[in-house]
Protein backbone atom coordinates (compact mmCIF):
# COMPACT_ATOMS: atom_id res chain seq x y z
CA UNK A 1 0.00 0.00 0.00
CA UNK A 2 3.16 2.37 0.54
CA UNK A 3 4.34 4.52 2.74
CA UNK A 4 2.04 7.10 4.44
CA UNK A 5 3.22 11.42 4.39
CA UNK A 6 5.10 10.70 7.36
CA UNK A 7 6.98 13.73 7.17
CA UNK A 8 3.90 15.66 7.01
CA UNK A 9 2.10 13.66 9.81
CA UNK A 10 5.14 14.03 11.92
CA UNK A 11 4.58 18.18 12.03
CA UNK A 12 1.81 17.47 14.03
CA UNK A 13 3.52 16.06 16.98
CA UNK A 14 5.44 18.71 18.97
CA UNK A 15 7.20 16.25 21.17
CA UNK A 16 8.81 14.69 17.75
CA UNK A 17 10.17 18.21 16.70
CA UNK A 18 12.30 18.47 19.88
CA UNK A 19 15.99 17.02 20.86
CA UNK A 20 16.94 14.09 23.58
CA UNK A 21 20.32 14.26 24.38
CA UNK A 22 21.23 17.24 22.24
CA UNK A 23 20.34 15.04 19.14
CA UNK A 24 17.32 14.96 17.72
CA UNK A 25 14.48 12.80 18.90
CA UNK A 26 14.29 8.69 17.06
CA UNK A 27 10.83 7.69 18.89
CA UNK A 28 11.03 4.22 18.34
CA UNK A 29 8.90 3.19 21.67
CA UNK A 30 5.25 3.70 20.73
CA UNK A 31 4.19 -0.08 21.22
CA UNK A 32 4.51 1.50 24.94
CA UNK A 33 2.79 4.54 24.76
CA UNK A 34 2.26 6.98 21.64
CA UNK A 35 3.60 10.29 21.21
CA UNK A 36 0.07 12.90 20.98
CA UNK A 37 -0.76 15.39 18.53
CA UNK A 38 -1.47 19.11 18.78
CA UNK A 39 -4.98 19.05 18.31
CA UNK A 40 -5.08 16.32 20.95
CA UNK A 41 -2.95 18.67 23.52
CA UNK A 42 -5.00 21.61 22.91
CA UNK A 43 -8.42 19.57 23.02
CA UNK A 44 -7.22 18.19 26.93
CA UNK A 45 -6.00 21.63 27.93
CA UNK A 46 -9.37 23.50 26.48
CA UNK A 47 -11.42 21.52 28.35
CA UNK A 48 -9.56 22.43 31.48
CA UNK A 49 -9.94 26.03 30.49
CA UNK A 50 -13.67 26.42 28.98
CA UNK A 51 -15.83 23.38 30.08
CA UNK A 52 -14.42 22.27 33.37
CA UNK A 53 -17.67 20.97 35.20
CA UNK A 54 -18.58 17.25 36.29
CA UNK A 55 -20.80 15.08 34.00
CA UNK A 56 -23.98 13.54 34.67
CA UNK A 57 -24.63 15.78 37.96
CA UNK A 58 -25.01 19.85 37.38
CA UNK A 59 -28.07 21.33 36.85
CA UNK A 60 -25.90 23.74 34.41
CA UNK A 61 -25.01 24.68 31.37
CA UNK A 62 -20.69 23.43 32.09
CA UNK A 63 -22.20 20.55 33.36
CA UNK A 64 -24.44 19.80 30.24
CA UNK A 65 -21.68 20.67 27.75
CA UNK A 66 -18.95 18.49 29.46
CA UNK A 67 -21.43 15.64 29.62
CA UNK A 68 -22.79 16.16 26.11
CA UNK A 69 -18.66 15.58 24.70
CA UNK A 70 -18.12 12.97 26.86
CA UNK A 71 -21.51 11.33 25.59
CA UNK A 72 -19.91 11.98 21.78
CA UNK A 73 -17.11 9.99 22.50
CA UNK A 74 -18.87 6.95 23.38
CA UNK A 75 -20.57 7.08 20.31
CA UNK A 76 -17.33 8.01 17.89
CA UNK A 77 -15.93 4.81 20.18
CA UNK A 78 -18.31 2.85 19.49
CA UNK A 79 -18.54 2.90 15.98
CA UNK A 80 -14.89 3.23 15.90
CA UNK A 81 -15.42 -0.42 16.86
CA UNK A 82 -18.67 -1.05 14.94
CA UNK A 83 -20.60 -1.93 18.27
CA UNK A 84 -23.89 -2.39 17.77
CA UNK A 85 -24.72 0.18 20.26
CA UNK A 86 -22.70 2.61 22.42
CA UNK A 87 -23.89 1.35 25.93
CA UNK A 88 -21.48 -1.28 24.75
CA UNK A 89 -18.41 0.39 25.07
CA UNK A 90 -17.46 1.25 29.31
CA UNK A 91 -14.93 3.75 29.91
CA UNK A 92 -11.97 2.52 32.12
CA UNK A 93 -8.62 3.42 32.63
CA UNK A 94 -6.62 1.57 30.35
CA UNK A 95 -6.75 -2.05 28.93
CA UNK A 96 -5.42 -3.85 32.13
CA UNK A 97 -8.53 -2.27 34.28
CA UNK A 98 -11.25 -3.55 31.35
CA UNK A 99 -9.59 -6.79 31.63
CA UNK A 100 -9.91 -7.09 35.43
CA UNK A 101 -13.62 -5.81 34.82
CA UNK A 102 -13.95 -8.78 32.81
CA UNK A 103 -11.85 -11.25 34.74
CA UNK A 104 -13.68 -9.51 38.03
CA UNK A 105 -17.48 -9.03 37.34
CA UNK A 106 -17.95 -11.63 34.66
CA UNK A 107 -15.64 -14.51 35.86
CA UNK A 108 -16.70 -14.65 39.64
CA UNK A 109 -19.91 -14.59 38.19
CA UNK A 110 -19.74 -17.34 36.05
CA UNK A 111 -16.39 -19.69 36.76
CA UNK A 112 -16.49 -22.48 39.16
CA UNK A 113 -13.78 -25.14 40.72
CA UNK A 114 -12.51 -26.81 37.69
CA UNK A 115 -13.51 -24.49 34.89
CA UNK A 116 -10.72 -24.21 32.74
CA UNK A 117 -9.76 -20.45 31.45
CA UNK A 118 -7.63 -20.75 28.58
CA UNK A 119 -4.69 -18.02 27.50
CA UNK A 120 -1.33 -18.61 25.82
CA UNK A 121 2.22 -18.54 26.39
CA UNK A 122 2.94 -15.11 24.80
CA UNK A 123 -0.03 -12.67 26.83
CA UNK A 124 0.80 -9.26 28.42
CA UNK A 125 0.91 -9.55 32.42
CA UNK A 126 -2.46 -7.45 32.19
CA UNK A 127 -3.95 -10.05 30.11
CA UNK A 128 -2.49 -13.00 32.23
CA UNK A 129 -2.52 -11.91 36.20
CA UNK A 130 -6.08 -11.01 36.15
CA UNK A 131 -6.93 -14.76 35.01
CA UNK A 132 -4.78 -16.20 37.62
CA UNK A 133 -6.25 -13.97 40.02
CA UNK A 134 -9.56 -15.31 39.23
CA UNK A 135 -8.41 -19.19 38.99
CA UNK A 136 -6.99 -18.84 42.40
CA UNK A 137 -10.18 -17.01 43.78
CA UNK A 138 -12.38 -20.03 42.25
CA UNK A 139 -10.25 -22.99 41.85
CA UNK A 140 -9.95 -22.58 38.59
CA UNK A 141 -7.49 -24.26 35.96
CA UNK A 142 -5.64 -22.28 33.55
CA UNK A 143 -4.12 -23.78 30.29
CA UNK A 144 -1.69 -21.81 27.42
CA UNK A 145 -1.71 -22.13 24.07
CA UNK A 146 1.55 -22.81 22.98
CA UNK A 147 3.61 -21.52 20.24
CA UNK A 148 5.33 -22.42 16.73
CA UNK A 149 8.88 -21.29 17.14
CA UNK A 150 8.12 -18.25 15.56
CA UNK A 151 6.62 -16.96 18.26
CA UNK A 152 2.75 -17.17 16.75
CA UNK A 153 -0.18 -19.03 18.36
CA UNK A 154 0.18 -23.01 17.37
CA UNK A 155 -3.43 -23.33 15.63
CA UNK A 156 -2.97 -27.35 15.29
CA UNK A 157 -2.22 -27.65 19.17
CA UNK A 158 -5.65 -25.66 20.18
CA UNK A 159 -7.68 -29.06 20.70
CA UNK A 160 -5.25 -29.41 23.68
CA UNK A 161 -6.03 -26.78 25.02
CA UNK A 162 -10.00 -25.80 24.78
CA UNK A 163 -12.23 -28.29 25.50
CA UNK A 164 -15.47 -29.43 27.08
CA UNK A 165 -14.44 -27.18 30.48
CA UNK A 166 -13.04 -23.97 28.88
CA UNK A 167 -15.25 -21.71 30.34
CA UNK A 168 -13.56 -18.58 28.49
CA UNK A 169 -10.49 -18.19 25.95
CA UNK A 170 -8.51 -14.85 26.42
CA UNK A 171 -6.30 -13.85 23.91
CA UNK A 172 -4.53 -10.91 22.34
CA UNK A 173 -5.13 -8.88 19.14
CA UNK A 174 -0.97 -8.48 18.24
CA UNK A 175 1.56 -9.19 20.57
CA UNK A 176 3.64 -6.37 22.23
CA UNK A 177 6.79 -8.78 22.64
CA UNK A 178 7.68 -9.60 18.97
CA UNK A 179 4.05 -7.87 17.05
CA UNK A 180 2.70 -11.33 15.97
CA UNK A 181 -1.05 -10.46 15.17
CA UNK A 182 -3.10 -13.43 15.47
CA UNK A 183 -5.78 -15.32 13.86
CA UNK A 184 -8.67 -14.59 16.33
CA UNK A 185 -11.69 -15.58 14.33
CA UNK A 186 -9.61 -19.31 14.41
CA UNK A 187 -9.47 -19.45 18.23
CA UNK A 188 -13.25 -17.71 18.32
CA UNK A 189 -14.72 -20.61 16.57
CA UNK A 190 -12.35 -23.25 18.63
CA UNK A 191 -13.94 -21.15 22.11
CA UNK A 192 -17.38 -21.40 20.49
CA UNK A 193 -17.44 -25.13 19.50
CA UNK A 194 -17.54 -25.50 23.23
CA UNK A 195 -19.58 -23.04 24.53
CA UNK A 196 -16.83 -20.60 26.12
CA UNK A 197 -16.69 -17.02 25.88
CA UNK A 198 -14.06 -15.01 23.65
CA UNK A 199 -12.38 -12.00 25.29
CA UNK A 200 -9.57 -9.90 23.29
CA UNK A 201 -6.84 -7.51 24.59
CA UNK A 202 -6.72 -5.09 22.11
CA UNK A 203 -4.51 -2.55 23.82
CA UNK A 204 -1.75 -2.95 20.66
CA UNK A 205 -4.23 -4.60 17.92
CA UNK A 206 -6.80 -1.03 18.13
CA UNK A 207 -4.07 1.46 17.43
CA UNK A 208 -2.93 0.04 14.03
CA UNK A 209 -5.46 -2.44 12.54
CA UNK A 210 -9.41 -2.14 11.98
CA UNK A 211 -11.26 -3.67 14.21
CA UNK A 212 -15.09 -4.92 13.68
CA UNK A 213 -16.58 -6.09 16.87
CA UNK A 214 -19.52 -7.94 15.43
CA UNK A 215 -17.62 -9.38 12.32
CA UNK A 216 -15.00 -10.70 14.99
CA UNK A 217 -17.90 -11.78 17.32
CA UNK A 218 -15.87 -11.42 20.07
CA UNK A 219 -17.51 -11.06 23.42
CA UNK A 220 -15.00 -8.67 25.68
CA UNK A 221 -12.15 -6.10 23.45
CA UNK A 222 -10.27 -3.93 25.86
CA UNK A 223 -8.08 -0.83 24.24
CA UNK A 224 -6.55 2.13 25.71
CA UNK A 225 -6.76 5.46 24.53
CA UNK A 226 -2.59 6.22 25.04
CA UNK A 227 -1.60 3.76 22.47
CA UNK A 228 -4.10 5.49 19.87
CA UNK A 229 -2.76 9.02 19.57
CA UNK A 230 -4.85 9.52 23.08
CA UNK A 231 -4.29 10.94 26.77
CA UNK A 232 -3.19 8.40 29.27
CA UNK A 233 -5.90 7.23 31.85
CA UNK A 234 -8.24 6.23 29.33
CA UNK A 235 -9.44 2.88 28.48
CA UNK A 236 -12.44 1.28 26.71
CA UNK A 237 -14.52 -2.07 28.00
CA UNK A 238 -16.15 -3.40 24.90
CA UNK A 239 -18.94 -5.97 25.85
CA UNK A 240 -21.69 -7.65 24.45
CA UNK A 241 -24.67 -5.98 25.85
CA UNK A 242 -26.47 -9.03 26.96
CA UNK A 243 -23.48 -10.04 29.22
CA UNK A 244 -22.73 -6.41 30.43
CA UNK A 245 -26.22 -6.61 31.73
CA UNK A 246 -26.14 -9.50 33.57
CA UNK A 247 -22.34 -8.70 35.28
CA UNK A 248 -22.11 -7.28 38.85
CA UNK A 249 -20.82 -3.92 39.15
CA UNK A 250 -17.09 -3.79 39.51
CA UNK A 251 -16.99 -0.73 41.58
CA UNK A 252 -19.26 0.99 44.08
CA UNK A 253 -19.89 4.37 44.09
CA UNK A 254 -21.16 7.94 43.04
CA UNK A 255 -22.95 7.61 39.18
CA UNK A 256 -23.15 3.48 39.14
CA UNK A 257 -26.78 4.00 41.13
CA UNK A 258 -29.73 4.25 40.58
CA UNK A 259 -30.66 4.52 44.36
CA UNK A 260 -29.65 3.91 47.51
CA UNK A 261 -31.38 3.07 50.61
CA UNK A 262 -29.95 2.19 54.18
CA UNK A 263 -29.71 -1.03 53.62
CA UNK A 264 -28.95 -1.67 49.72
CA UNK A 265 -28.68 -0.06 46.02
CA UNK A 266 -29.99 -0.63 42.85
CA UNK A 267 -27.07 -0.31 40.21
CA UNK A 268 -27.82 2.12 37.15
CA UNK A 269 -28.27 0.88 33.80
CA UNK A 270 -25.54 0.40 30.95
CA UNK A 271 -22.81 2.05 30.70
CA UNK A 272 -22.69 3.95 34.05
CA UNK A 273 -22.98 0.79 35.83
CA UNK A 274 -19.57 0.22 35.45
CA UNK A 275 -18.10 3.94 35.68
CA UNK A 276 -18.37 4.45 39.25
CA UNK A 277 -17.19 7.98 40.27
CA UNK A 278 -15.95 10.55 38.54
CA UNK A 279 -13.60 10.06 35.12
CA UNK A 280 -11.10 11.09 33.27
CA UNK A 281 -13.44 13.88 31.26
CA UNK A 282 -11.08 15.69 30.10
CA UNK A 283 -8.97 12.71 28.42
CA UNK A 284 -12.34 10.97 27.39
CA UNK A 285 -12.83 14.57 25.38
CA UNK A 286 -9.49 14.60 24.08
CA UNK A 287 -9.94 10.81 22.86
CA UNK A 288 -12.51 11.67 20.47
CA UNK A 289 -10.17 13.86 18.75
CA UNK A 290 -7.69 10.99 18.18
CA UNK A 291 -10.16 9.16 17.20
CA UNK A 292 -11.06 11.24 14.27
CA UNK A 293 -7.40 11.67 13.83
CA UNK A 294 -7.32 8.22 13.07
CA UNK A 295 -10.16 7.80 11.14
CA UNK A 296 -8.51 10.74 9.22
CA UNK A 297 -5.46 9.14 8.23
CA UNK A 298 -7.32 5.55 7.67
CA UNK A 299 -6.52 2.24 9.56
CA UNK A 300 -6.06 -0.02 6.40
CA UNK A 301 -3.53 2.75 5.13
CA UNK A 302 -1.36 2.93 8.50
CA UNK A 303 -0.61 -0.72 8.71
CA UNK A 304 0.32 -0.73 5.07
CA UNK A 305 2.37 2.49 6.06
CA UNK A 306 4.10 0.13 8.95
CA UNK A 307 4.20 -3.11 6.59
CA UNK A 308 6.63 -1.00 4.42
CA UNK A 309 8.52 -0.02 7.75
CA UNK A 310 9.21 -3.21 9.02
CA UNK A 311 10.25 -5.09 6.09
CA UNK A 312 12.74 -2.13 5.68
CA UNK A 313 14.08 -2.47 9.54
CA UNK A 314 14.23 -6.05 8.87
CA UNK A 315 16.46 -6.08 5.59
CA UNK A 316 18.60 -3.81 6.90
CA UNK A 317 19.05 -5.33 10.54
CA UNK A 318 19.61 -8.55 9.05
CA UNK A 319 22.81 -6.75 7.15
CA UNK A 320 24.18 -6.36 10.84
CA UNK A 321 26.63 -9.51 12.14
CA UNK A 322 25.12 -10.19 15.95
CA UNK A 323 22.04 -8.75 15.49
CA UNK A 324 19.45 -11.54 16.87
CA UNK A 325 15.54 -10.91 15.61
CA UNK A 326 12.63 -12.24 17.17
CA UNK A 327 9.57 -13.49 16.26
CA UNK A 328 7.53 -14.97 12.61
CA UNK A 329 9.12 -13.81 9.34
CA UNK A 330 5.55 -13.90 8.13
CA UNK A 331 5.10 -9.94 7.86
CA UNK A 332 1.63 -10.46 7.10
CA UNK A 333 1.05 -11.98 10.47
CA UNK A 334 2.92 -9.17 12.55
CA UNK A 335 2.60 -5.66 13.02
CA UNK A 336 5.38 -2.91 13.54
CA UNK A 337 7.24 -4.15 16.26
CA UNK A 338 10.94 -5.31 15.89
CA UNK A 339 12.54 -7.78 19.29
CA UNK A 340 16.33 -7.95 18.92
CA UNK A 341 19.37 -8.52 20.70
CA UNK A 342 22.96 -7.45 20.07
CA UNK A 343 25.03 -10.70 20.64
CA UNK A 344 27.00 -10.04 24.05
CA UNK A 345 25.45 -7.09 25.15
CA UNK A 346 22.61 -6.76 27.68
CA UNK A 347 19.35 -5.06 26.24
CA UNK A 348 19.68 -2.40 28.73
CA UNK A 349 22.69 -1.63 27.41
CA UNK A 350 21.89 -1.16 24.02
CA UNK A 351 18.53 1.37 25.44
CA UNK A 352 21.39 3.00 27.24
CA UNK A 353 23.54 3.61 23.92
CA UNK A 354 20.96 4.39 21.78
CA UNK A 355 19.09 6.87 24.14
CA UNK A 356 22.73 9.11 24.13
CA UNK A 357 22.41 8.97 20.29
CA UNK A 358 18.77 10.22 20.70
CA UNK A 359 17.05 7.04 20.04
CA UNK A 360 13.92 5.69 22.27
CA UNK A 361 13.30 2.28 22.26
CA UNK A 362 12.19 -0.22 24.73
CA UNK A 363 14.62 -2.80 26.95
CA UNK A 364 13.30 -5.57 29.20
CA UNK A 365 11.08 -8.38 29.17
CA UNK A 366 7.91 -5.83 28.02
CA UNK A 367 5.69 -7.53 30.57
CA UNK A 368 5.68 -10.72 28.99
CA UNK A 369 8.12 -12.63 31.32
CA UNK A 370 6.57 -16.12 30.72
CA UNK A 371 7.73 -15.70 27.25
CA UNK A 372 11.11 -13.96 27.80
CA UNK A 373 11.47 -17.26 30.48
CA UNK A 374 9.90 -19.90 28.12
CA UNK A 375 13.23 -18.50 25.38
CA UNK A 376 15.65 -18.61 28.30
CA UNK A 377 16.01 -14.39 27.58
CA UNK A 378 16.65 -11.99 30.27
CA UNK A 379 14.46 -9.34 27.93
CA UNK A 380 14.96 -8.03 24.03
CA UNK A 381 15.95 -4.77 22.80
CA UNK A 382 12.20 -3.64 21.38
CA UNK A 383 11.83 -0.87 18.22
CA UNK A 384 8.40 0.05 17.53
CA UNK A 385 6.96 2.18 14.63
CA UNK A 386 3.93 4.29 14.11
CA UNK A 387 2.54 6.74 11.38
CA UNK A 388 5.37 9.38 12.61
CA UNK A 389 8.10 7.34 11.31
CA UNK A 390 9.76 6.85 8.50
CA UNK A 391 12.87 4.88 6.57
CA UNK A 392 15.40 7.62 8.22
CA UNK A 393 14.72 6.27 12.12
CA UNK A 394 15.54 3.00 10.81
CA UNK A 395 18.61 4.38 9.58
CA UNK A 396 19.38 6.20 12.98
CA UNK A 397 18.81 2.98 15.12
CA UNK A 398 21.59 0.58 12.70
CA UNK A 399 24.07 3.31 13.13
CA UNK A 400 23.03 3.46 17.30
CA UNK A 401 23.68 -0.53 16.64
CA UNK A 402 26.91 -0.06 14.97
CA UNK A 403 28.09 1.82 17.91
CA UNK A 404 26.30 -0.72 20.45
CA UNK A 405 28.34 -2.76 18.78
CA UNK A 406 31.79 -0.61 18.73
CA UNK A 407 31.30 -0.17 22.37
CA UNK A 408 31.49 -3.56 23.34
CA UNK A 409 33.55 -5.32 20.67
CA UNK A 410 31.07 -6.99 19.05
CA UNK A 411 31.17 -8.07 15.62
CA UNK A 412 31.28 -5.24 13.00
CA UNK A 413 28.92 -4.67 10.27
CA UNK A 414 29.95 -7.10 7.18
Amino acid sequence: MGLLDYQKIKQDFPLLQTKMNGQSLVFLDSAASSQKPQRVIDTFANYYRCRNANIHRGAYRLSYEATDLYDQTREKIARFLNARSSIECIFTRNTTESINIVASSWGDANIQAGDEIVISELEHHSNLVPWMMLAERKGAVLKHIPLTDDSRYDYTRLDEVIGPKTKIVAVQHMSNAVGTIHDLKQIRDKARAVGAMFSVDGAQGACHLKVDVQELDCDFYSLSAHKMLGPTGVGVLYGKQELLEAMPPFLGGGDMILSVSKDGFKAAGLPEKFEAGTPNIAGVVAFAVALDYLDQVGLEKIHGHEQEILKYAYDELERLNGIILYGTREFAERGAVVSFNVEGVHSHDVGTILDEEGIAIRAGHHCCEPFMRKHDLSGTARASFYIYNGPEDVDALVRGLVKVKEIFKSVVPA
